[in-house]
């Protein structure tokens, strides 16, 4: 497989991490004798106008530690093909046979896609269509249940964790309640991990309906007990046992942009309570910023993954990592599931032990 030329792309959300996958599978690549081409801005890359840059271990050298990706991405665009949670939408055939038509122009025999589900829906796709094509699993919300974990999850948790440790020193000077709303649209992941690091005394999940009465009664009775400040996590895709998820028109037909439910349990504690509160969105400060040493490391191993089952001819897999193994499952399995927090599971069963809430 001397002079063999691949391809890669960053589809959807940026998150830390990706550019040690692109270092990782550059290097490998150059190492076999092997021209990579990264393409610009996610699937558009691919087509009319084409935009690429050759990727080598030169090249990429020091990009590990960076956040974000150096080709760019995007979640919009004419290759779209998830609309929401279990909805997938087909790609139109002149898009295919465009996308065709530029690979076999450059000569790249294979196509490293890495994306979270909706951008490996669309991998898929293109690998029925005749493409061969492997995927890298990304997503900070770790909700694939073909991979144990995900790169971009633990800096994301670092990021919440690290917020929450500064605002408990103001929330505790002004006796306040913050309440602080991650990201996690249909799993809670990023809150359960970032709200236990972090000290937070209650976490809001998706997977487990809430009381407003028993937030409220909960927040009453931690001060009651002497407490100076309380925090609330809430992941943006929580909801009320009586009500539905909070979100927004996103301006992009068949997309639902989540967000406000922080706002909405703010607004009941403080009009509920006797006490002041305060409502942080944490945003996309949890998608930027350097990767944390174990992304790094996992990009890394992901990265070389990629390249590994390329030579191996396994098209149509994504890298997984489950017992500390790197390997592969069929991109089907890697989409068919949500990987979600199990409300009787042995880390809720712990938080409640300490006294954590989950205004249930």
């Amino acid at each position: 497989m001397s002079h063999y030329r691949v391809g890669i792309l960053t589809s959807g959300g940026d998150c830390p991490g990706l550019n040690a996958v692109l270092w990782a599978a550059a290097t490998s690549a150059t190492t076999l004798g092997w021209e990579m081409l990264g393409f610009c801005d996610g699937y558009e890359g691919l087509l009319c106008p084409v935009r690429y840059r050759l990727l080598d271990q030169q090249n990429t050298n020091g990009i590990m530690a960076l956040g974000g990706t150096i080709i760019g991405t995007t979640n919009k665009g004419r290759f779209v093909a998830k609309v929401g949670a279990g909805d997938v939408a087909r790609i139109p055939d002149e898009i295919i046979s465009e996308t065709k038509e530029t690979l076999e122009g450059l000569g790249v025999s294979a196509l490293i896609c890495i994306g979270g589900d909706g951008s490996l829906s669309t991998a898929q796709q293109l690998f029925e269509a005749g493409i061969p094509v492997v995927g890298v699993p990304k997503t900070i919300d770790n909700d694939l249940s073909a991979t144990a974990v995900t790169f971009g999850f633990n800096s994301a948790v670092a990021c919440v964790s690290d917020a929450l440790d500064r605002l408990h020193t103001t929330a505790v000077s002004h006796r306040r309640v913050m309440v602080v709303e991650v990201m996690g649209r249909h799993t809670g992941w990023i809150a359960l991990h970032g709200g236990l690091a972090g000290g937070a005394n209650m976490i809001l999940l998706p997977e487990v309906p809430f009381s407003y009465d028993k937030v409220v009664d909960f927040i009453n009775k931690h001060f009651d007990n002497g407490a100076r400040a309380a925090i609330v996590v809430v992941a943006e895709g929580a909801f009320p046992k009586d009500g539905g998820i909070v979100s927004k028109a996103s301006g992009h037909p068949g997309e639902v942009k989540m967000g406000g439910i922080g706002n909405q349990v703010a607004d009941y504690i403080g009009k509920h309570t006797q006490h002041e509160t305060r409502c942080v969105v944490l945003g996309h400060l949890q998608r930027g910023g350097p990767p944390t040493t174990l992304d790094r490391i996992l990009g890394m191993r992901f990265g070389v993954g990629a390249i590994k089952l390329i030579q191996e001819k396994k098209f149509g897999h994504m890298v997984s990592y489950q017992n500390y193994e790197i390997g592969s499952v069929p991109i089907p399995e890697a989409v068919g599931q949500l990987k979600r927090v199990e409300p009787t599971s042995q880390m809720l069963e712990a938080a409640r032990t300490i006294g954590i809430s989950f205004g249930d």
